[in-house]
């Protein structure tokens, strides 16, 4: 099993001290968290991308060009890219320039992205958002595969013979779906021969199960082998410690700080208490043996090969965090890459041309 951090940058009163940092200070807290992911030995490191309060995570590939700056091992990933807001050139570019200056390290997984603010910033509808993001993809894999590019569209001017620079190092990128609740989504995916990315935060594990095994079902009916589909999928928390005990009395202020927020914009959490998320969510909050139990028990529904924790500290002291991550990289990691084999994600396959 391969695993990655990921961050949606967002800027919010520690849920602990209530202090808030500034706009630098965090974002050099998301670079150094990166660093430090790298120095840990994890697999990969994501930054979302959000275009509304409280995220300022609007523009992924200026941070994680100073990140490719900072590190040199590990992979980066966006988290997602929403392509349903984005006119697919710029990105592109943005992105082909990326994969330069990473040494070839990007991955991306794309996604229609959600919030209402962000949608009338670029004027996208409910209506037209997976319309938006197909279309911008289909057009965003031309471009990286293709040095002229010839094609029209409902989102954007024509294109006759287009030439892009710079051109992309990898060729092809490998680009993940990724999907909370759309089927869209995972069909798109499966037609193309690419892997999804199950956001599994919000609800118990059956939606997501049901999600991926369309993905499934859907990579059969598009002529894919079965053995080449590839699934990640996220986690809704993560603290772990020596033992349950600890691990539960130092998450749960952090956790009911995050239940009282919701209910004070209105918002009726899911599970409203650590022990039932424990129980019935994907938060990874326990001992070692706890939490490698609940990731096999997880894959035994998903099939997942890759998992993602929260980069951030979230209420953790900076000593904390670092301990709970290196306590995993010593005592979890291991047992689940022994249990649960895993391709490596620097390997590109070569995905069949659609008729």
């Amino acid at each position: 099993m391969k695993v990655l951090l990921i961050t949606l940058i967002t800027h919010l009163p520690d849920p602990v001290t209530g202090r808030r940092r500034s706009t630098t200070e965090r974002f050099r807290q998301v670079v150094d968290n990166a660093v430090l992911a790298e120095e840990l030995g994890f697999d990969g490191y994501g930054v979302g991308e959000r275009h509304e309060r409280p995220f300022i995570s609007s523009s992924p590939p200026v941070v994680l060009s100073h990140i490719a700056a900072r590190t040199s091992t590990i992979r980066l990933f966006t988290a997602v890219t929403t392509l349903s807001l984005l006119d697919p050139v710029r990105a592109y570019e943005d992105y082909a320039t990326l994969d330069h200056l990473s040494g070839g390290r990007l991955d991306l997984i794309i996604g229609k992205g959600n919030g209402a603010a962000q949608a009338q910033l670029f004027h996208v509808t409910p209506e037209d958002q997976w319309a938006r993001n197909r279309e911008g993809y289909e057009l965003f894999r031309r471009l990286w595969r293709e040095e002229k590019v010839t094609w029209s569209g409902r989102f954007r001017p024509p294109l006759v013979d287009a030439e892009t620079w710079p051109r992309p190092l990898q060729q092809p990128i490998r680009v993940w779906h990724g999907s909370a609740t759309s089927r869209e989504s995972v069909d798109l995916a499966a037609r193309y021969g690419d892997p999804i990315f199950s956001a599994n935060v919000t609800n118990p594990i059956e939606p997501y199960a049901e999600l991926i095994r369309y993905y499934r079902e859907r990579w059969v009916h598009y002529g894919h082998d079965p053995a080449d589909a590839l699934v990640g999928a996220g986690t809704a928390g993560f603290y772990a410690a020596r033992t349950s005990q600890e691990a539960v009395e130092t998450y749960r202020p952090i956790f009911d700080a995050r239940v009282a927020a919701f209910r004070k914009v209105g918002v009726r959490p899911v599970f409203e208490s650590l022990e039932d998320a424990i129980e019935r969510s994907s938060i990874l909050v326990g001992s070692p043996p706890q939490i490698i139990e609940k990731v096999l028990r997880y894959h035994e529904r998903f099939g997942h090969e890759v998992i993602h924790l929260q980069a951030d500290s979230d209420g953790l002291t900076d000593k904390q965090h670092r301990q709970t991550l290196e306590l995993f990289q010593t005592e979890i990691a291991p047992a689940l890459r022994r249990a649960i084999p895993s391709r490596p994600l620097h390997r590109v396959v070569r995905h069949q041309r659609l008729s």
